[in-house]
């Protein structure tokens, strides 16, 4: 069915919005603004760090988002938003059900695996070494790694080229309306899980390609191929390269 299978990293294999939320109330308190609900910060995740902290910083200000996204401010957040999350990262995420034991099967069947998030890298690889993914992926996409990012096609078409998959036999695993219009766009299927980030829309609502319970349906699928041993491209496992 597939040779390469493409995850999203928050909301798909770790529960990061623990961590994110402590991280944006870090800064806020930080500059006297009082802190916001946890469930309130969730639907803010999926754009990268530093919309999620403008959108922070415009609820606690009152001040529009477009003006906030605009000017320099949301720079200057970033910074102190990166030195409060090297020390929240991994300390409240988790893993979301079947996540290594898929990964490790997905593995041993020779699907090829990368991550596609929207997150900046050096969270990205801080996410994947603390809960210690990063063995499986051969490819790592992150928001900073190249000019556009999801729902823009370009990261799964330099993730094709770069692992040399047709799109056809390709898949994308995400949580929300940005992984499906990304998947979308780019011409691969897509499947959603139902317990991550998607703004409080249900993602059955965005209209995947399926909807699954968790991604060890993915492994079931795996092994339901009837594609040939050597209609597989062939990969050496390594550490996750950014593209």
């Amino acid at each position: 069915m597939f040779d390469l299978v493409m995850f999203d990293l928050d909301g798909t294999l770790v529960d990061t919005a623990s961590d994110i939320a402590d991280t944006a109330n870090d800064v806020l308190q930080s500059i006297d603004l009082a802190p916001i609900p946890e469930w309130r910060l969730r639907n803010w995740i999926g754009h990268g760090s530093r919309e999620l902290m403008v959108r922070a910083y415009a609820d606690a200000t009152q001040t529009p988002v477009d003006r906030v996204r605009q000017c320099a401010g949301g720079d200057s957040l970033m910074d102190v938003f990166s030195r409060f999350h090297e020390q929240r990262c991994g300390q409240r995420s988790r893993l979301f059900p079947q996540v290594v034991e898929s990964l490790e099967a997905l593995q041993r069947l020779g699907v090829v695996l990368a991550v596609l998030t929207n997150k900046e890298t050096r969270f990205a690889r801080l996410v994947l070494e603390r809960h210690g993914l990063q063995d499986y992926f051969d490819l790592l996409i992150a928001g900073d790694t190249l000019p556009a990012r999801k729902p823009d096609p370009l990261p799964v078409q330099h993730c094709l080229r770069e692992l040399g998959v047709s799109a056809d036999r390709a898949l994308l695993v995400g949580d929300s309306t940005i992984d499906i219009l990304t998947g979308r766009n780019a011409g691969v299927r897509c499947w959603a899980v139902p317990y991550g980030y998607n703004g409080g829309v249900p993602i059955r609502d965005c209209e995947p390609d399926r909807v699954i319970d968790d991604i060890s349906q993915v492994v079931r699928a795996a092994r339901d191929c009837d594609a040939p041993d050597g209609d597989r491209p062939s990969h050496r496992r390594k550490q996750p390269q950014v593209a």
